[in-house]
């Protein structure tokens, strides 16, 4: 291998993958300035339209678990705005809850862009119909489980809606304190402290995907495809291979994140042709770099590694 190039690749990719850092690291901050702003009807942009709507329907949830409903019996069409834009505001100083809207806004609009342009169906994939036929009974189950869960989750992203359920634990649990932090009183809190008692993240949509990847064991590489596996099995299964946080493998398929995708790619040992299928899928009109293929997959780990440490 000649070193010299070998080190030429590198600078290239690690100025691209620090451009990108620069792109993303200024998501949540401008959701925030902009999700606060009384211009918020002005932005038309799909992206924002849907963390705000999601940000809502946390609130809304809050409320009704306040008052001693199931959250999922909320609704924000009769509840008190003024009410629902105390909670709203509230839960926006919350960057991780931003940032993991922001990746679900993202992963719903995406799944919709390769259904439209690459006729992959956002809910049943390939491999999710390989799968739901298994000759395993618990792995044709979970798959099953999966296919409800992602088509709840497509139905929720167009309706602008997040379940407090399908919210990570850590984030599940942080909304959960600041609904008690600002509770108006102890009925309110009384009530709002019952809710994590039905809380169950391995029936969330992402904790079932989490498990079905896990179950497929060996398997897990023919998930290595966007096409094959569909954005949410991909995305998981990525996540899992290179242990990168499952929303950033999500925006490292949007354009103009290819480095991240290529690299990520690489580092599950993927063939530069099985990255390049990947990476057209995503960036069209974009030119790998070829020389990709001379990084080791340990070695393009630790540049994600560095990348995510920087940003």
């Amino acid at each position: 291998m000649d070193l010299a190039a070998d080190q030429a690749v590198e600078a290239i990719l690690r100025d691209e993958l620090a451009r990108e850092d620069r792109a993303a690291a200024a998501v949540v901050p401008v959701l925030r300035h902009l999700l606060a702003s009384d211009a918020h009807a002005l932005v038309s942009d799909a992206i924002l339209a849907r963390v705000r709507g999601m940000v809502v329907d946390c609130a809304a949830q809050l409320l009704a678990a306040m008052a001693g409903r199931d959250p999922a019996a909320r609704s924000p069409a009769l509840a008190d705005p003024a009410r629902i834009d105390f909670w709203a505001e509230r839960l926006m100083r919350d960057e991780p809850l931003l940032s993991f809207c922001h990746a679900l806004a993202n992963e719903g609009l995406l799944a919709e862009k390769f259904q439209l342009r690459r006729a992959i169906d956002p809910v049943l994939s390939s491999l999710l119909q390989e799968l739901i036929a298994s000759d395993d009974p618990a792995i044709a189950s979970l798959a099953m489980s999966a296919l409800a869960a992602q088509s709840r989750f497509i139905q929720s992203q167009r309706r602008m809606e997040l379940p407090l359920g399908e919210l990570p634990a850590e984030l599940f649990h942080a909304v959960i304190a600041i609904g008690l932090r600002h509770a108006a009183d102890d009925t309110a809190r009384a009530a709002l402290e019952r809710v994590p008692l039905r809380y169950d993240e391995a029936a969330s949509r992402l904790g079932l995907l989490a498990h079905l990847v896990a179950a497929m064991r060996r398997g897990t590489v023919a998930a290595m495809a966007i096409d094959h596996a569909g954005l949410a099995l991909f995305a998981t299964a990525l996540a899992t291979q290179t242990r990168q946080p499952r929303e950033s493998v999500v925006l490292a398929c949007h354009a103009g994140q290819g480095a991240r995708l290529a690299l990520a790619l690489r580092s599950a040992g993927l063939s530069l042709p099985e990255i390049e299928r990947q990476y057209l899928l995503v960036e069209p009109a974009a030119r790998m770099p070829r020389a990709i293929a001379t990084l080791l997959p340990e070695h393009a780990a630790t540049m994600l590694s560095a990348s995510r440490a920087a940003s």
